[in-house]
């Protein structure tokens, strides 16, 4: 990693993490029905939209998200205003038209599957995607994300299934973010002692584990990981250890924890290598909290959906919310 990708990495993960926090206090002040994202996930989360290989169709890759990839979506291009119309709900939210809940992406042209708030059910789509792009012969690849809780689901376990079939190898990155935590019960209480990753060896899948705090590992190791299943067209599982700094979710008050925080520890390492200089780190800050705040008054001056089109989206049939309220919709 060169100077000025290690900047760049540094300079996403401050965004990512003004955003989530302006989520936060937007939730908190009841501009919005729920929180729930990735702060303290950011050393690896950038890194994964910054190799990303962002398109439409199967020569690009598939991406199934969970709903702790606000990060991921800043490296590959997105603004924040996006995640702030979402959390607000107007019209305007380019992933849901305020129908759903904060970091549920959904974007074609980047192959951005719809996420759902179902937990894993991303994994049992991604075989679909995955299924494609075998056929196809690409270099595209499908790329699904989860957290350690939900791969005690048997969507994650199909997911390894449908991956290792011995003539019928899937090129899927199957990626775990492992906080240690499944809303409120500890890892050590549903799970064994052996890494998750290692779950891949029955079904003959690669596999590794990465600390996800550390960005220069994650980097390496996505970047290996892309590799193996882009060239060998073959399922890899990755597994990376990251924090969880304000909770599951704003149905758990989303207070900060006292657990590793990434950008400090990235900071610290960019000083000492004098690729930045002392206060860097708050004028990033500040230029993100303000375009966190200009992005929060011009959304709430936006309108929210109207009850006609509730129906938008739902039915092919129905193409537009300028279209007459169907006679069975009853208010």
């Amino acid at each position: 990693m060169n100077k000025e990708l290690k900047k760049k990495i540094f300079d996403l993960m401050i965004k990512s993490r003004v955003l989530e926090e302006r989520l936060i206090k937007m939730n908190k002040a009841g501009m919005g029905f729920f929180w729930l994202g990735g702060p303290g996930e950011e050393a690896f989360n950038v890194p994964l939209g910054l190799l990303i290989r962002k398109g439409s169709g199967l020569d690009y890759d598939y991406l199934h998200f969970h709903y702790r990839q606000s990060a991921t979506m800043l490296a590959m291009g997105e603004e924040m205003i996006g995640s702030i119309r979402q959390m607000h709900n107007t019209i305007t939210d380019p992933y849901s038209g305020g129908r759903n809940f904060v970091g549920h992406f959904s974007k074609k042209e980047w192959n951005v599957v719809p996420g759902s708030s179902a937990i894993e059910v991303q994994h049992l789509a991604a075989i679909g995607t995955a299924e494609a792009q075998r056929r196809n012969k690409s270099k595209g690849i499908t790329i699904v994300t989860g957290g350690d809780a939900g791969t005690a689901e048997g969507d994650f376990a199909s997911c390894l299934v449908w991956a290792s079939r011995q003539k019928k190898l899937l090129p899927i990155l199957i990626i775990v973010t492992n906080n240690n935590w499944g809303i409120s019960t500890p890892y050590c209480e549903v799970h064994n002692k052996q890494p998750i990753a290692k779950r891949g060896d029955g079904f003959g899948i690669k596999n590794a584990v990465v600390n996800g705090n550390d960005v220069e590992a994650s980097y390496k190791a996505i970047q290996n990981a892309m590799d193996y299943v882009r060239n060998k067209r073959q399922p890899f599982l990755l597994e990376a250890r990251v924090s969880r700094l304000y909770g599951h979710s704003s149905a758990s008050g989303a207070n900060r924890a006292n657990e590793e925080d990434c950008i400090p520890k990235f900071e610290k390492k960019l000083l000492k290598e004098k690729i930045i200089q002392k206060g860097t780190a708050s004028e990033i800050f500040e230029k993100y909290d303000k375009e966190s705040r200009g992005a929060l008054q011009e959304t709430l001056g936006e309108p929210k959906p109207r009850p006609e089109s509730i129906f938008d989206h739902v039915f092919a049939e129905r193409e537009s919310a300028m279209e007459p309220t169907p006679r069975w919709f009853k208010r």
